[in-house]
């Protein structure tokens, strides 16, 4: 598998965050890869910095967005964002290196990505 920094997505990413507002999420602390050789079916996966490695290595916490070559690169722009709106929202609202699940109780992941996706759109 080979990993190589992803400059167009965090270039995107930066875009939708100050788009979309989300306050907690620091973007010096996000970093973007694009992968290739994954049999993921995934478009994009989010990876955290457990608190165990946080405290080990004395630094705070970090998110990771990867984008699989394979299939990302064929979607449209649109569905780019959509996708990465969709990674974000994996993120919690303390930041704390945790991922939120795609359901809870209270919410629906797809549904509230598809939700800020056109309020993005509506937004440019």
């Amino acid at each position: 598998m080979e990993w190589e920094e992803a400059k167009d997505v965090r270039r995107d990413i930066l875009e939708i965050l100050k788009v979309l507002k989300f306050p907690y999420i620091k973007p010096s602390r996000i970093f973007c890869f694009r992968t290739n050789g994954s049999k993921s079916r995934s478009y994009a996966r989010i990876w955290a910095m457990p608190k165990i490695f946080q405290r080990a290595l004395s630094i705070e916490s970090a998110y990771v967005i990867e984008v699989l070559s394979k299939h990302y690169d064929k979607l449209d722009e649109d569905n780019k964002k959509k996708v990465l709106i969709h990674e974000l929202l994996h993120i919690p609202k303390n930041f704390s290196g945790a991922l939120l699940p795609h359901r809870s109780r209270s919410r629906h992941l797809g549904s509230l990505a598809n939700k800020l996706f056109k309020e993005y759109k509506n937004s440019l």
